[in-house]
């Protein structure tokens, strides 16, 4: 991602949340299984055409972090966000070594110990369960996240939790039925 394709907003605006725009994956693949030679693939977006862009919303928390990330570093707008050595993208294991070293500072010896937050992708889990907690739709949650509502169900649909009461007041608000005790 370039530093451009993080749409902030003025730091001293009334509406604080961003955009991250997404046009393509690099997944890293290793050389040998890529017709370049390189360690990440270039591919188009899962599921949508070639060209095509994901729009991901980006909360006020992490538009400030990106916003002092990007003048800190003196990134350009054409730059990687988060450049690796001589500007080129970081490599997996950079980021899998910053991953266990955040986990191992913030979790309990037992947590760390655990398949809790494991991988860096585990992220992507935790975000998009939080969101269809949070009551975001499924159809815009699968929007952001570049999937089907069907793949999202199919996924997540036994992670949400904590909107039981919800439901039922919603469900208990519509109506109740008859009293059919009531002589008449």
């Amino acid at each position: 991602m370039r530093v451009l394709d993080a749409q902030l907003p003025g730091e001293h605006d009334d509406d604080q949340w961003g955009e991250l725009l997404l046009h393509t994956a690099r997944p890293e693949v290793g050389k040998q299984w890529t017709d370049t030679g390189e360690v990440h693939e270039k591919r188009g977006l899962k599921g949508r055409a070639t060209d095509d862009t994901r729009v991901v919303p980006c909360r006020p928390a992490l538009t400030k972090i990106l916003r002092e990330h990007i003048a800190t570093e003196k990134l350009k707008p054409g730059d990687l966000l988060f450049p690796g050595e001589n500007g080129g993208l970081l490599s997996g294991s950079v980021f899998r070594r910053a991953w266990r070293t955040a986990r191992r500072e913030v979790l309990a010896p037992e947590e760390f110990a655990s398949p809790l937050g494991k991988r860096v992708y585990d992220l992507r889990h935790t975000c998009l369960t939080t969101w269809l907690n949070n009551g975001v739709p499924p159809a815009q949650v699968a929007e952001w996240a570049g999937n089907s509502v069907p793949v999202l169900l199919a996924t997540y649909a036994r992670s949400i939790s904590g909107q039981l009461k919800d439901h039922q007041r919603r469900i208990e608000s519509s109506g109740d039925l008859p009293d059919l005790t009531a002589e008449g």
